[in-house]
């Protein structure tokens, strides 16, 4: 097990190898894991250098203390200061909200998440939550808008009354409601947040990378794509598959299956 450090101010976040997992944590309890440039670097960063290690096939981002993330820090912004990456604005928000990768991104919510941090978990692949956290976008209340993608993903992955009163009231979700909606996949007894994500992590980990990159490529094209009765999804469908068809991984998963043993999974 190793730490590297992906952002000199501080350890402002971490990035921890367990087996072929990461875990990307935001090390700002003192100012609840709000987002400022550095935590944007060191975030961003890590995502990236997760994606480019070949042994990583999950990345599951967290916060310490109280917070998962409190959204963007308003002191930095009241200074004039920008919270994004400036060598990276492409990434969007926290490094995060527009950054895709290859691997699996899990949200394990620790604990307060609303506004931005409620955005990092829509921007994720899968999410787990504390029971006594909530999610939500209040920006409605301060005379904002929830332009980190809170506005985009939420009408994506609720139904559009539902998305709708989250957006205009501003008005927090629970953890239980948060299952039930969909935004989250587990509500986690308290202070297991990533213990939980690490084991839904695992079970993703111990498939064909290959194979789990391709899905979710798949799964994401394929959302807006039309109709599943149009040729666009499937176009995109057959392009992912004709790559795992070309792969080892194939090749050993299906001999693996005949020969009634654990596949060894190369990544390539």
């Amino acid at each position: 097990m190793s730490t590297a450090q992906v952002e000199a101010d501080n350890q402002i976040v971490t990035l921890e190898r367990r087996g072929h997992v990461a875990v990307a944590t935001i090390r700002r309890p003192e100012a609840m894991n709000a987002v400022n440039s550095a935590v944007s670097v060191g975030l961003g960063t890590a995502l990236a250098e997760a994606d480019a290690d070949e042994d990583v096939r999950v990345l599951v981002v967290t916060g310490t203390g109280r917070a998962f993330c409190a959204g963007a820090d308003l002191k930095a912004l009241s200074r004039g200061e920008r919270v994004d990456d400036p060598d990276h604005r492409e990434w969007g928000f926290a490094g995060y909200v527009r950054h895709y990768v290859s691997i699996p991104t899990i949200a394990a919510v620790n604990g307060f998440a609303l506004g931005g941090g409620t955005e990092i978990v829509l921007a994720s692949d899968l999410a787990v939550i504390d029971e006594g956290a909530k999610l939500g976008l209040p920006e409605v209340k301060r005379g904002l808008m929830a332009a980190a993608g809170g506005v985009i993903r939420t009408q994506r992955q609720v139904p559009l009354k539902h998305a709708l009163e989250i957006a205009l009231t501003g008005d927090p979700v629970s953890a239980e409601r948060a299952v039930e909606l969909g935004l989250a996949n587990r509500v986690a007894p308290s202070g297991t947040a990533l213990e939980v994500a690490l084991e839904l992590a695992d079970r993703i980990a111990a498939n064909a990378p290959l194979s789990v990159a391709a899905t979710k490529e798949a799964v994401h094209r394929t959302l807006a794509a039309g109709s599943d009765w149009d040729q666009e999804p499937w176009d995109i469908n057959d392009r992912e598959m004709a790559q795992i068809m070309r792969s080892e991984d194939f090749r050993e998963g299906t001999k693996a299956f005949a020969e009634r043993r654990d596949p060894e999974w190369k990544g390539r």
